[in-house]
């Protein structure tokens, strides 16, 4: 899985899953792709867009919930995940440790279904479409 971690959840989750997992996935966060620069969501969700297979990992539900914005990631065939209020008010072990425990159906997900939008519930294995 190609994993981007956007700018509002914590660069340190996508490095430490990207030395965790080493060659097996490609995890890089926002920061780390295009620098401190900060660019508009419709400018990387395109560049990734054009990249193919990516799979965004985002702390902001406008990207999901809120045209065009939507509509845009929807048509770039990205597959997201966006963890609920309950999971970004965790510290980060916990956040990291919530991502590990579903990475499995999380991969699984990004194989089988393009476009998606799924929200990150605080337990369980299962992911609501959005």
């Amino acid at each position: 899985m190609k994993l981007f971690v956007d700018n509002n959840l914590p660069p340190d989750l996508a490095r430490g899953l990207h030395a965790l997992f080493g060659g097996a996935h490609q995890v890089t966060c926002h920061r780390d792709k295009y620098g401190l620069a900060c660019i508009a969501d419709e400018e990387w969700m395109q560049s990734l867009g054009d990249k193919g297979d990516w799979v965004v990992l985002s702390g902001d539900l406008n990207i999901a919930r809120k045209r065009p914005s939507r509509a845009l990631f929807l048509r770039l065939k990205l597959v997201g995940f966006f963890p609920r209020a309950a999971v970004m008010e965790l510290p980060l072990a916990l956040k990291a440790a919530r991502v590990l425990e579903v990475w499995e159906t999380m991969d699984r997900i990004a194989r089988d279904v393009r476009p998606g939008l799924f929200e990150l519930q605080r337990r369980g294995q299962k992911f609501a479409q959005l």
